[in-house]
């Protein structure tokens, strides 16, 4: 049978890849929110590579404390990626303590890039935790 043939049968064309493992992806960000699989967020989120999404209740780079990334130890996630806003910021090394205490790897790296990054590692099917800090211009 051809390809082209009218009796082929019709090709499906996929644009986002099916959820290895279960896993949590990001499929798009815009300036105001992040879409994890269909769900839309307007604040800040944890995403675990599989579970829930949950609020991150940091909204802005200058107020971030200990709690802040204390809160993912619950997660345990090997490795996290944090998504430091519009633009590349780093942590006070004070703030990010508890995850180096526990041997938990952090990288950090401006939102965008952060969802690109946590996207290939979640589909590799690590055990990753994007903390995806979205400023909005109210917050």
């Amino acid at each position: 049978m051809h390809a082209c043939s009218p009796t082929a049968p019709p090709r499906t064309l996929k644009f986002q890849p099916e959820r290895p493992g279960g896993a949590n992806i990001v499929t798009r960000i815009e300036p105001a929110r992040i879409w994890i699989g269909a769900a839309a967020f307007g604040h800040s989120v944890l995403v675990p590579w599989n579970g829930a999404v949950l609020r991150w209740n940091a909204s802005r780079f200058e107020a971030l404390q200990a709690a802040d990334f204390e809160q993912m130890l619950a997660l345990e996630p090997e490795l996290v990626i944090f998504g430091s806003g519009r633009r590349l910021r780093f942590p006070s090394p004070a703030l990010t303590r508890a995850l180096i205490e526990r041997r938990i790897g952090i990288e950090t790296m401006d939102t965008g890039a952060a969802c690109r990054t946590y996207n290939v590692l979640a589909g590799e099917g690590r055990s990753v935790l994007a903390a995806l800090l979205l400023e909005t211009d109210s917050a």
